[in-house]
């Protein structure tokens, strides 16, 4: 039916903007993912349609970083101030439909994208979380595993997966080792990672961003399993101490910083991850409290919804559902649980935004 209605409505030839990185991610991502699911040929259409109309994006970038909008019509491009995670964040996407339709352009287009900020990295091989795409100068001085780095991170680790490209695992390896020198704080035995100075390694804040919980199952996936558990374990006491995890917790204060809570999958994202990587029921126990308490909590009349205030009693509900909660959060749960023959737990891959294109 959902194939149907796409095949009959789903478009791109408007003249409006998009979001370069949130379309690739979901939308190019998504009909990709529903293409490996199902062969459905209309799907790997549309996905090539969609990213050829965000192309101008990369192409019209001097240093090949892409802008952070384009409009899918004209090809105007806007907003040359961008983030690593919207830079680097294509090349699942982008190389598995140039695989797909036979054109190794996509894969050479979001790798230069990958490449140029990689070379602009500091001395000490950490990047800043603001970039001037035209110039290549950094706009800011902040260097975090969170966002808005997260998934550059992430996707470096997936090229190499994916595709083999030792580039990426070179790319991956040298970040790896400059946040484990430079960001690894460990306070009162757990593991955290403050935001420093880009090319002195001095601390900046002590704040922890939700989102950056993935980075525990991207360490496993890395190799470092003693230090993705460390931090899975520091997120893990966290939700013990609250029920459900707070947006932002400042670790040194031991408090929540940010205190409402977006339905956020990373943490039971790590979960997924390192139970793929050695199938301890101690992952799925902290994924079970995750969607216990999540159940709970955010439970409403008309389905879940984000909470406004987890320190209130009872907690404050909000009144949003945001979509990577069906993308993600609900998929990983189910790929936690289910040991469902639908999927390859020993040879897959899930993009950042949950789309499956390995394993189905």
């Amino acid at each position: 039916e959902g194939i149907r209605w796409i095949a009959d409505n789903l478009h791109f030839d408007i003249d409006g903007e998009v979001q370069v990185f949130e379309t690739g991610i979901r939308m190019v991502g998504g009909l990709l993912s529903g293409w490996f699911g199902t062969r459905e040929k209309k799907l790997l259409a549309l996905a090539k349609d969609l990213a050829d109309r965000l192309s101008p994006a990369f192409t019209k970038s001097p240093t090949g970083m892409p802008y952070r909008f384009v409009n899918l019509e004209t090809g105007a491009v806007r907003d040359n101030q961008s983030f690593p995670a919207e830079i680097g964040t294509y090349i699942p996407e982008w190389g598995m439909l140039g695989k797909e339709v036979c054109d190794k352009r996509y894969f050479d287009m979001a790798k230069r994208a990958v490449t140029a900020l990689f070379d602009r990295r500091s001395k000490i091989d950490l990047v800043a979380d603001t970039i001037d795409i035209e110039t290549g100068a950094w706009i800011s001085r902040r260097a975090s595993v969170g966002p808005p780095t997260d998934s550059y991170f992430e996707y470096l680790w997936d090229g190499w997966q994916l595709f083999g490209d030792p580039d990426f695992k070179h790319m991956y390896d040298v970040h790896a080792a400059a946040i484990a020198k430079y960001q690894a704080h460990e306070v009162n035995g757990h593991l955290w990672f403050p935001q420093v100075d880009f090319e002195t390694g001095a601390v900046l804040d002590h704040h922890q961003s939700e989102l950056a919980a993935f980075y525990a199952g991207l360490l496993g996936q890395g190799g470092d399993m003693e230090r993705g558990n460390a931090y899975l374990d520091s997120w893990g006491y966290v939700q013990a101490r609250y029920g459900v995890l707070p947006e932002g917790y400042d670790y040194l204060k031991a408090a929540p910083d940010r205190v409402t809570n977006e339905l956020r999958p990373e943490f039971a994202d790590s979960c997924l991850n390192l139970f793929l990587l050695d199938p301890n029921d101690r992952y799925r126990e902290l994924a079970r409290v995750h969607f216990e308490k999540m159940k709970e909590t955010s439970r409403a009349p008309y389905g879940f919804t984000i909470i406004d205030d987890i320190t209130s009693s009872p907690m404050k509900q909000g009144d949003s559902c945001p979509g990577y909660w069906w993308s993600e959060q609900m998929k990983y749960y189910w790929l936690l649980f289910s040991n469902t023959d639908r999927f390859d737990y020993k040879n897959n891959y899930l993009s950042t935004e949950g789309n499956v294109f390995v394993g189905l």
